[in-house]
C-alpha cells in the first residue's frame, strides 16, 4: 500500500534508539526527509547508515539535549531552516521514571519537564508554521495505562494525551491532525532494565494475549500509517500497540 509519504518532511525527537529510531528509519524508507534529533551522535550516524543501506532517504541529524532550556526553539529553527517546511512532528523523547509513592520532588520535576513540557514547547514552536500552511500532522508517543506503581513518565505522558485531545479540537479547522500512540511493553533498553529474561517471560504469559513483548518496529509501522495521508480522517485519538495487554474497555 502506498502511504503517499514520499517527499514529506518530519522531525523525530529521541531518534537515536528505541522507538524513535525505528520510527525515523521507517519514515525515511517511505521517502520522508527526516530530521532526527537526539543526544548521541554515534547512534545518529549509525541510523543514517542503516537508512541508506535500506534504500531510504538519508536522515539529517541534530545532536541536541532535549531538556536543555533552548532545545525546543533550536530544534524548530533547525528543522525549518534545513527542511524548508515541516509536515510531520513525532514527539517521542522520554524515559521511564519509577518512584516510591512519596518520590523526590527533583525526580518529579525532571520527568515532567522531559515528558510533557519540552514536547509542548516544541509543538508550540512549530504550530504557527502548521497553521499558516493549513496542514500538519503531530504524533505523540505516550505510555501504557496499565502500570500498578508510580511512574512519573507515565503520568506526564497521560497529560500529553489530554493536551493532544484538546489541541485536536481547536486545530482541525487548520487541517492539522494530532494523535497519540500508546505502546505496551516493547523490547527496548528502557523496558529491558526493568525485566529480567525470566520476569519478561512470566509477565508476558500472564498479561499479554499475544504471548511476548513487542518490537520497536511494531510501533514504527503504526506511527508511519498514522502520520500518512492514508489516515487523513483520524485525529484526536490514541492508537494502542500492546499485544492485547490492556485491561480497560471502551
Amino acid at each position: 500500500m502506498d502511504l503517499y509519504l514520499k517527499g514529506k518532511t518530519a522531525v523525530v525527537t529521541g531518534a537515536s534508539q528505541g522507538l524513535g529510531r525505528a520510527i525515523a528509519k521507517e519514515l525515511a524508507i517511505e521517502g520522508v526527509k527526516v530530521l532526527a534529533a537526539a543526544r548521541n551522535e554515534e547512534l545518529l550516524k549509525s541510523l543514517q547508515k542503516e537508512v541508506v543501506a535500506a534504500g531510504g532517504v538519508e536522515p539529517m541529524i541534530l545532536i541536541q539535549d532535549f531538556v536543555a532550556p533552548d532545545a525546543p526553539q533550536k530544534i524548530a529553527e533547525v528543522a525549518l531552516s534545513s527542511l524548508g517546511q515541516v509536515d510531520i512532528l513525532i514527539n517521542n523523547t522520554g524515559r521511564s521514571q519509577p518512584l516510591e509513592v512519596i518520590g523526590a520532588e527533583e525526580a518529579w520535576n525532571e520527568s515532567m519537564t522531559m515528558d510533557f513540557d519540552c514536547h509542548r514547547q516544541l509543538t508550540q514552536q512549530l504550530l504557527p508554521h502548521f497553521m499558516e500552511r493549513k496542514q500538519g500532522c503531530i504524533l505523540n508517543i505516550t505510555s501504557t495505562y496499565e502500570l500498578r506503581s508510580v511512574n512519573v513518565s507515565a503520568v506526564a505522558k497521560a497529560s500529553i494525551v489530554m493536551w493532544s485531545k484538546q489541541l485536536s479540537g481547536q486545530l482541525g479547522k487548520y487541517g492539522i491532525r494530532i494523535n497519540c500512540l500508546q505502546p505496551g511493553l516493547l523490547d527496548t533498553a528502557n523496558v529491558r532494565r526493568n525485566f529480567t529474561a525470566e520476569a519478561r517471560k512470566e509477565f508476558a504469559a500472564r498479561e499479554i494475549p499475544l504471548g511476548d513483548f513487542g518490537e520497536p518496529q511494531d510501533i514504527a509501522n503504526m506511527a508511519t500509517f498514522l502520520v500518512s495521508p492514508r489516515a487523513k480522517y483520524i485525529t484526536g485519538t490514541v492508537g494502542v500497540v500492546d499485544g492485547g495487554m490492556r485491561h480497560y474497555a471502551f
